[in-house]
Order: structure tokens, then C-alpha cells, then sequence
């Protein structure tokens, strides 16, 4: 008889572990394994975002769309008493073919508004790019724009309108080359 079988001595050996203990532990690696890849793959993937080509899409959009929000503001926003001031935020958010009649037309538009007396302020509504050519400079938007119109000495009235307008970059700035009133019905 030997001493396990009568009882002295010491403890049996455990047996050694067989596939059903190991399985644990290989899922638990392979589950390790994919949390890793999923992080490292979530990592490049911000990278990319923040650095490349999603974000600056993004920011030049945004750089798009203030401006031209601001120019249809400044193309609708006069004052009789300083008429020159408006037109030259006239002068200054156009380029192109807007910047040329506002140019050529600047004496008429002084006339006209000045004798008109009126004073209108403007506030873009709701407004959106339909189109971003980032690499060609392009860009084309949408907005609703309300008007307040005061002439002097009378109540003021109150106008909603819809505008479509181009721009084009100049340099690093957006600027509006077409501007005109989207026709409703």
C-alpha cells in the first residue's frame, strides 16, 4: 500500500488543467486583444479628424458661412445719415462682379438712399451653404433675412426675404461675388 492509499503522507497531486480551465483565459485575452484594437483604431481615428481633413472642412464651412451671413447683414443694413459708412461695408464684404456694380453704382445709391430717408437694419434668420468647393474658392448659400425699415419721422415696417448668394475667397477671406432674392411661390 502506498501512503496516499492509507492515508499519510501528503496531499494528491491536482491534476494538471485540462481545455475547459485554459478556456477562460483565451477568452479573456481575445477579449483584451479587441479592446486594444478598438481603442488604438478609435485613437487614429480622432487623429485624423482633429488633424486632417474633417476638421479643416469643417472650420473653412463655418469661416464660409459667417461671412456670408454678415454680408447679406451688411447689404441690407443702411442709414441715410451715413450712407458712405454702409456702402463701404458694401465695398468690403464683395468681390467680383458685386464689388464692380457696387463700385460703379456707388453716386446712384447715395442719391437714391439719401433722398429716401430711411434707415433699415437687418437679421439673417436662418441660413445655410449649399455648396463648398473648398479647393476652387467657391461657395454658395441660402438665407432668410428680416428687414426693418424705418423711414424717417414714421413707424417702422417690417420685411422677410430670401436670399441666394455666392462667394468667393479672397486670400483667406470669404467674400460675396453674386447676391440676389430667391423668388417665392
Amino acid at each position: 500500500m502506498t501512503e496516499n492509499e492509507t492515508g499519510t503522507g501528503s496531499e494528491p497531486a491536482a491534476p494538471a488543467p485540462g481545455p475547459a480551465a485554459k478556456r477562460p483565459l483565451v477568452i479573456s485575452a481575445a477579449l483584451l486583444a479587441v479592446a486594444l484594437l478598438a481603442a488604438v483604431v478609435t485613437g487614429v481615428s480622432w487623429a485624423i479628424a482633429a488633424n486632417g481633413g474633417t476638421a479643416a472642412f469643417a472650420a473653412e464651412r463655418d469661416d464660409a458661412l459667417q461671412a456670408g451671413t454678415q454680408g447679406i447683414i451688411n447689404f441690407n443694413t443702411l442709414d441715410h445719415r451715413d450712407v458712405q459708412g454702409g456702402l463701404d461695408r458694401w465695398e468690403a464684404s464683395s468681390t467680383g462682379p458685386l464689388h464692380e456694380d457696387v463700385v460703379r453704382g456707388r453716386q446712384q445709391y447715395v442719391d437714391t438712399i439719401t433722398q429716401a430717408k430711411t434707415v433699415t437694419s437687418a437679421e439673417v434668420l436662418s441660413a445655410g451653404l449649399t455648396e463648398l468647393n473648398e479647393r476652387a474658392g467657391k461657395a454658395r448659400m441660402i438665407a432668410v433675412v428680416k428687414v426693418v425699415v424705418t423711414p424717417e419721422g414714421q413707424p417702422p415696417t417690417e420685411k422677410r426675404s430670401r436670399y441666394q448668394a455666392e462667394l468667393t475667397r479672397e486670400n483667406d477671406q470669404w467674400k460675396l461675388s453674386v447676391l440676389g432674392p430667391v423668388a417665392v411661390g
